[in-house]
């Protein structure tokens, strides 16, 4: 007979993934909260955040805590609060930092924060979308829609970044992607009308908006080729003083911070994500926004795949396959 069993990485140190990363497992399965579901998760998606706020130990960690935030598998129980949701849909979600994660067998997830994953949809694939995939969407929601207008993407050969370049394309705008010249092939066919490699000289040109996604440094450097009443949008930090004097191009600064909404985020703007969400993953179903196929590890070899997003030659993608763990004879 086929028991749940419980199973996940916990951290035990503030350190690189290999030595914070602990197994730890229980016959326990986690219970619900009112407003909760109970994930068994089937893949995890791996995320540079993941990888960061192991280092960083944010205060409201314990020793254990389970990191991860994008996981992607099926409900098999919900909390006496929670309406809509039923066991055995398949569920897609992106995780508040400050809970237990997706680095488990099995995840507790509050109800408003659940993407339902279209049938034709792999969960392999769906677990590797909700943090690159929303972080793009909420990214290119901070500007005005305004059709055929320039915008920079910058690190534009990276998850967020094609995504980017898709979700522009599709709003008329035209894309030009500044990454590695490795990258330029794929991203002229996401739809980037120009692309430009990292040491290319700043030009004349004037774009709408620049999204970057390297750090506030480089995004402020990005400043001269921003038009009068134009947009940076900051994607990896944030630009604590404007890059500009006082009445000069009067630019609009934005930064983006996905697991914010689990602070201040209101129902509305969890309805928003949610249909989103949900709309993208039918999108990305009908390949009507491309994604590469994910690098697939064991749930074994969780942590020394993490450590391999710490460094510049790993897959675009990784995804852990937990399926193994969920239940044992």
């Amino acid at each position: 007979m086929k028991t749940e069993k419980f199973m996940a990485w916990g951290v035990k140190e503030k350190s690189t993934p290999i030595k914070a990363l602990q197994q730890e497992s229980t016959d326990a399965i986690p219970t619900p909260g009112p407003n909760d579901v109970v994930i068994r998760n089937e893949y995890i998606g791996l995320n540079p955040v993941d990888w960061k706020v192991i280092q960083n130990w944010p205060a409201s960690w314990a020793t254990g805590h389970i990191p991860g935030v994008d996981g992607a598998g099926t409900v098999i129980g919900v909390g006496k609060d929670v309406r809509g949701v039923v066991p055995g849909q398949r569920i897609a979600y992106h995780q508040d930092l400050h809970r237990n994660g997706s680095f488990a067998s099995h995840t507790i997830v509050n109800q408003k924060t659940l993407l339902r994953v279209p049938d034709i949809l792999p969960l392999s694939l769906a677990a590797a979308l909700p943090c690159p995939l929303m972080t793009a969407w909420q990214a290119i929601e901070k500007i005005p829609s305004k059709p055929q207008v320039d915008v920079l993407i910058t690190g534009a050969g990276g998850m967020v970044g094609r995504f980017l370049v898709q979700l522009a394309v599709q709003r008329n705008c035209r894309v030009t992607a500044m990454a590695s010249a490795r990258h330029h092939k794929t991203l002229r066919q996401l739809g980037a009308e120009t692309t430009i490699g990292w040491n290319t000289e700043q030009s004349e040109s004037a774009f709408f908006a620049v999204f970057d996604t390297v750090n506030a440094q480089h995004a402020s450097s990005m400043a001269g080729l921003v038009e009068a009443n134009g947009h940076i949008v900051c994607i990896q930090d944030r630009l604590e003083t404007p890059p500009l004097p006082p009445f000069n191009k009067a630019l609009s600064l934005h930064e983006v911070a996905l697991n914010g909404l689990y602070r201040v985020g209101n129902d509305r703007q969890w309805a928003q994500f949610r249909q989103a969400g949900e709309e993208l993953f039918s999108m990305v179903a009908h390949e009507q926004v491309r994604t590469p196929e994910p690098h697939i590890e064991p749930m074994a070899a969780l942590p020394e795949a993490l450590e391999q997003l710490t460094i510049q030659d790993r897959p675009l993608k990784t995804v852990i396959d937990v399926r193994h763990f969920t239940t044992e004879e």
